[in-house]
């Protein structure tokens, strides 16, 4: 960097952040994050060598070609999560499936550590729902009723009234009908 670099426009920074909360918000995230980290431990232990001083330590087990599979599988379905959000019921089952998969087959889940973060990201991304999406108010609904006159359904003051009980027998009553 040197003195005739320009520096970023003010507010770059948190324009970037606000449009990644955003894109956060409508797709289930942490729970793609979860699935995906939960690969990486089933991948690693299997391959990777722990150095004790001059000792290596290596797990050479015949699970090295499931762990890479179940591993790789969770990593591709946590990326699906976040890109793929209507696929989020298959990929959590999936996930919840070879988390329990890969306890007797990857070194009992990652040394449990990835079998955990799949059970617990799977059941986020089968859990989650997108949220509704802000319905606009029409002028009629923003403007003030007149005082003293109640409102009813047509806005006039001549319907019946607004029931906030929820106990009115009418079909539409607060959005509860006549069972419920």
């Amino acid at each position: 960097m040197s003195a005739e670099t320009p520096a970023a426009a003010p507010g770059q920074f948190a324009s970037r952040k606000r449009q990644f909360r955003a894109w956060r918000g409508t797709r289930p995230f942490w729970a793609g994050l979860l699935v995906l980290l939960s690969g990486i431990p089933i991948i690693y232990f299997p391959y990777g060598n722990l150095h004790l001083g001059h000792l290596t330590l290596a797990m050479g087990t015949p699970a090295g070609a499931s762990s890479l599979i179940i591993g790789a599988l969770l990593v591709v379905l946590g990326i699906s999560l976040w890109f793929q959000k209507h696929v989020r019921v298959f990929a959590g089952v999936a996930a919840i499936l070879l988390g329990l998969v890969s306890i007797p087959m990857a070194n009992m889940g990652g040394f449990v550590v990835g079998f955990l973060l799949a059970l617990v990201g799977g059941a986020m991304a089968v859990s989650w729902a997108p949220g509704a999406e802000p319905q606009p108010e029409s002028a009629a609904e923003a403007a003030p009723a007149t005082a003293g006159a109640p409102v009813g359904r047509d806005g006039n003051g001549t319907a019946e009234f607004n029931d906030l009980s929820g106990t009115s027998l009418t079909k539409e009553a607060n959005g509860r009908h006549s069972a419920g």
